[in-house]
Formats: structure tokens, sequence, C-alpha cells
């Protein structure tokens, strides 16, 4: 019953959003979105990289007993067949979002680049720009 209320639901919202209008982004605002983006995963995997090389050591020298049976339940976690069909079916389901994803994506950037840039763009502009000062101190997208 909530499935089936669940999916008329996501129906109705989909022809609704059909319905309007929604303005394309401009290309520049979106080569600068692709951009900020491309830097934030640099930042990210960087620090990862850093917390991994710091954080491994310490996990070497846990108890063996702890570790080892970390990875005992790992390994059989990875043999479980419901564990392997929920990794499956998760994996399906970032695939089909994707491209709905980016669609949303697109329509956001255009929705902000035609209503709200005009009026917060600049003042958005310099505020990323002097907080990228402090982030490339803290958390550099390069080594």
């Amino acid at each position: 019953m909530n499935v089936k209320l669940a999916l008329a639901l996501v129906l109705a919202l989909q022809v609704s959003v059909c319905l309007c209008e929604v303005p394309e982004p401009d290309k520049e605002l979106v080569e600068k979105y692709e951009a900020m983006k491309s830097v934030f995963y640099k930042r990210l995997m960087n620090a990862y990289s850093k917390v991994q090389a710091a954080v491994g050591p310490m996990t070497e020298s846990l108890g063996q007993g702890q570790g080892q049976a970390a990875k005992d339940y790992i390994e059989e976690l990875q043999g479980n067949p419901k564990f392997l069909s929920a990794v499956k079916i998760g994996s399906g389901l970032a695939q089909e979002a994707a491209p709905l994803v980016d669609k949303a994506r697109m329509a956001g950037l255009g929705l902000y680049g035609h209503y709200v840039r005009p009026h917060v763009g600049t003042y958005l502009d310099e505020a990323i720009t002097s907080i990228k000062v402090y982030l490339d101190k803290v958390l550099p997208a390069e080594d």
C-alpha cells in the first residue's frame, strides 16, 4: 500500500515538474561549477590520504585479536549473498539515478543563474575566493 502511494506521489511530482520551464544554465557557470567540484574532490582525496597515512600505523599497532576479528568479519560479509545483492542493488540504483541527479543539478544551476546570481553572484564569488585562501592552507588540493 505504501509503495503504491509513494509511486503515485513520485509520478505526480514528475508531471508537475515537467509542466514548468526551467532555464538552461550558462556555459560559464557550468564550467565554474565543474572546476570547483573537481577541486573539492581533490581536497577530499588529499585529506583522506593524509588521514590514512596518519592512522595506518596506529591501526596496525592495535591488538592482533581485534584486527584479525575485524578482517574476518569483513571477509565473511563480502561472501554473504544478502550483502552482495544489496551492493548490486545499490550500485544499480546509483547508475540509474546518475542522469536524474545530473539533470537536477543542471536545473538547479539554471535556476540559480537566472534568479539568484544577478543579485548575490558577486558577493558569493568574493566569499568563495576569500575562503579558498584559507582552504589552501588547511586543506590543499595538491600535496
